[in-house]
């Protein structure tokens, strides 16, 4: 009887360590992620030949690309002079890129459209295409990626959707400071106030420009995750937040990229020196959960 004691004993103990183990390995998923982009190192992708690299910012190729969920990828695009990325299609995502460098050409279908430095157009799902680079000089560009619900059957776009960043108006949007100047380049298809209403789970790509001092007063969305990528500048982003909001402040430099679940606090304070580029940041917001047919 003694004997059977103490074995049920040891076979306590023995569960009770596992256990214990198990809850220390057992690891919480992050509220945001942050990569630098010149830090990140080119991998396969769909996209990749001798010509062109994909750099996997967040999402597909990322070690942590399970935290997106409705973001598919987020990353950096970069075909050589006279170059061209790999054809693809994506049945289950919809695509939005912005080339910040070069120009070439979109293969869109059967459609063949030129495109230029500051061009952002809208890929649904299912159509084909890739980008050659000119021969003048190297091309770069930002692709998002955002995944479709199954039961969503989108129509088909027969006619692709592109403007110029350059041609999209800065405004001061209601509810924000006048030092930040927004850019609404794409929304969703419901969208009347976008440049480009696309969109079935993106919801807002947008720009904003910071005047020195200036904020994106520190916000959060129930329903929606979002990305931020600082183009140029540097100053303070606001990622997370303790009783107060915005305790979680950060040193950003150009090149930073941030990925904010929903309901983390997010926001930016631009540096105020003087003689400073103003800072500008690339930002996407897409919906989930996924929006009903």
């Amino acid at each position: 009887m003694l004997w059977a004691i103490m074995r049920l004993g040891s076979v306590l103990l023995i569960a009770g360590c596992l256990v214990m183990l198990s809850a220390q390995e057992r690891k919480t998923d992050p509220t945001w992620l942050r990569r630098h982009l010149p830090d990140i190192q080119p991998r396969p992708s769909e996209f990749t030949t001798e010509s062109c690299r994909y750099k996997p910012v967040f999402g597909a190729g990322d070690a942590q690309a399970r935290i997106c969920r409705s973001v598919s990828r987020f990353g950096e695009l970069t075909v050589e002079a006279g170059g061209s990325s790999a054809p693809v299609s994506f049945a289950g995502e919809e695509h939005a890129w912005v080339l910040l460098e070069g120009a070439g050409m979109l293969h869109y279908g059967a459609l063949e459209q030129p495109v230029r430095k500051h061009d952002f157009f809208y890929i649904p799902p299912g159509v084909r295409h890739w980008f050659t680079s000119d021969s003048g000089g190297r091309s770069r560009a930002i692709v998002m990626g955002f995944r479709i619900p199954a039961q969503v059957q989108p129509p088909p776009l027969e006619t692709l959707l592109i403007a110029n960043m350059d041609e999209v108006p800065k405004q001061v949007v209601g509810g924000h400071p006048p030092s930040t100047l927004y850019q609404l380049l794409m929304g969703d298809r419901q969208s009347r106030r976008d440049r480009l209403a696309a969109g079935i789970t993106l919801t807002s790509l947008f720009t904003m420009e910071f005047a020195p001092g200036g904020t994106n007063i520190p916000h959060h969305h129930e329903r929606e995750e979002e990305i931020y990528l600082l183009l140029e500048g540097r100053g303070e982003m606001v990622a997370g937040g303790g009783l107060d909001g915005i305790e979680g402040r950060h040193a950003a430099r150009a090149g930073d990229a941030y990925f904010f679940r929903l309901n983390c606090t997010v926001g930016f304070y631009a540096g105020n020196r003087e003689g400073e580029p103003k800072s500008r940041i690339l930002a996407v917001r897409s919906r989930f959960p996924f929006p009903q047919p």
